[in-house]
């Protein structure tokens, strides 16, 4: 079947599942999570859930409003208020769960064309989801998706932290979905710039449902998120500081015209581990290849599960939403092709791709322009972001355009992309879950005492760690 002429850039393409998406089910990242069966009829419950449809979600086309006795994942996998696949992999399996949250949770979608999001059988993009606890503490936390899931993906991360601490919860899938999502838009980086507008639609709304329901406007808007939704709190914090005190950047994703960028350190991956993982008179030169592109020593054990999982697939559909041009009429390349296959993105440079290739880039792109206080966090193993090409480079960005005072950065020795792989390195992976409690803390303190969290630093792996007590440990002092 023959698909949209590329020249004219339309993009709303034939809705396929090829078998090379198939392994999307397995990456953590960039997961195309099942679908959340149709809401369950209300869970009733006296007087604070009174009158819960009067509170409307302004600009939603379609909403339900839902009384639960529990807002955590304690409660809402029973209810099937929440997707358990669209969180899985992102935290460790011991990860406590806070109970006793009672309150409201709206789900819906805004006005939209495309059709990636399945959840409840609405076959509808720009889902969202708000969570508004009986017991405020006065905020509000708002967040984007990580990778291409859905708006359920933070709930276990950092939306059970945030309901158990009172605050009201808004999460969106940011407007398309799966790993077919380069699929919605008009022209290259279209479907990724739309999760930047969706955050913004949705974090206006969210204030005014927070002041419907309670009565009066948050006293705090905070952003949070986590890979692509650490980069959604960048570009908010950028470009739309009106409407928030303040955020947290789990090792969001750096977008830069001029690099570095996932297509500059991506391919090289692709191109050199395979030499390396075969051994024989190439390795070592296949080695220093890898360290060179980012991929830091000591981090060669996780490498393994990347090329299988990761690396291969996050360049072939992000490189496909940005370049649709490099390979012709095939859609995302062809997986784990060997370099010298035609336009095998083992083969891409990103530096000698056309100008509009960077023009599309540059509408996604972060300026290090932030204009309310963040505070952003990073594994140093971090083997799909390499730190040193993404969360590294934003620092120097900020302190570049002179906002250093309002950005505190730390440096997590042996953090990786996915706390789940702290289940399987024990010990050797940190998990980084903590580091996020620490931070939305540090960040409690800084907005409503003035009290400045500790410097930039490297946080440092203790010594014979724990596994256990590294699940609840990440001071921000050392």
């Amino acid at each position: 079947m023959p698909r949209a002429p590329r020249g004219h850039h339309h993009r709303h393409r034939r809705w396929l599942r090829p078998a090379a998406f198939a392994a999307a089910a397995l990456t953590a990242w960039t997961a195309a999570p099942s679908a959340a069966a149709p809401l369950p009829p209300d869970t009733a419950r006296p007087a604070s859930c009174s009158h819960t449809d009067t509170v409307k979600v302004p600009g939603a086309a379609h909403q339900r409003a839902s009384c639960l006795a529990e807002l955590t994942t304690a409660g809402t996998v029973a209810s099937g208020h929440t997707d358990p696949a669209d969180w899985a992999g992102l935290t460790p399996e011991g990860l406590a769960t806070p109970r006793g949250v009672p309150g409201v949770q709206i789900d819906g979608y805004f006005p939209d064309s495309s059709t990636t999001n399945t959840n409840h059988g609405w076959n509808h993009d720009s889902q969202f989801v708000i969570r508004l606890p009986d017991r405020w503490n006065g905020g509000l936390v708002v967040s984007g998706a990580p990778g291409v899931r859905e708006q359920y993906a933070n709930d276990r991360a950092f939306g059970d932290w945030a309901v158990a601490n009172g605050y009201a919860f808004a999460a969106t899938d940011k407007g398309a979905t799966g790993a077919a999502f380069h699929r919605d838009g008009e022209a290259p980086g279209d479907a990724l710039a739309e999760g930047n507008h969706r955050v913004t639609q949705l974090t206006r709304a969210a204030r005014q449902v927070v002041a419907r329901r309670y009565h009066r406007p948050p006293s705090r808007t905070l952003a949070m998120g986590l890979s692509n939704g650490g980069y959604l709190v960048r570009w908010q914090l950028e470009n739309h500081p009106e409407l928030y005190d303040g955020g947290v950047d789990w090792e969001g994703t750096l977008w830069r015209a001029g690099g570095p960028n996932l297509l500059t350190f991506l391919p090289p991956a692709l191109r050199h581990y395979p030499v390396y993982a075969a051994g024989g008179a190439g390795a070592g030169q296949a080695h220093r290849a890898m360290k060179a592109a980012g991929y830091p020593a000591g981090s060669e054990f996780l490498w393994p599960f990347h090329h299988q999982h990761y690396w291969d697939l996050t360049q072939r559909i992000y490189r496909e939403e940005l370049d649709p041009g490099f390979d012709g009429a095939t859609e995302a390349g062809t997986p784990f092709c060997a370099p010298g296959t035609p336009d095998c993105d083992a083969d891409y440079v990103y530096a000698e791709r056309p100008a509009e290739v960077r023009k599309a880039v540059a509408k996604i792109a972060l300026t290090g322009r932030i204009g309310k206080p963040l505070i952003s966090f990073h594994g140093t193993y971090d083997v799909l972001l390499p730190i040193s090409r993404s969360s590294d480079v934003y620092a120097q960005l900020v302190r570049r355009e002179g906002r250093g005072h309002l950005h505190r950065y730390y440096r997590v020795e042996a953090g990786t992309h996915v706390d789940s792989l702290a289940d399987a390195f024990p010990g050797r992976v940190r998990p980084l879950v903590p580091c996020h409690r620490s931070a939305a803390t540090a960040l409690e303190r800084w907005l409503d005492h003035g009290v400045r969290p500790p410097s930039s630093r490297t946080l440092k792996l203790p010594a014979g760690a724990d596994p256990e007590k590294l699940l609840t440990y990440c001071p921000l002092s050392g």
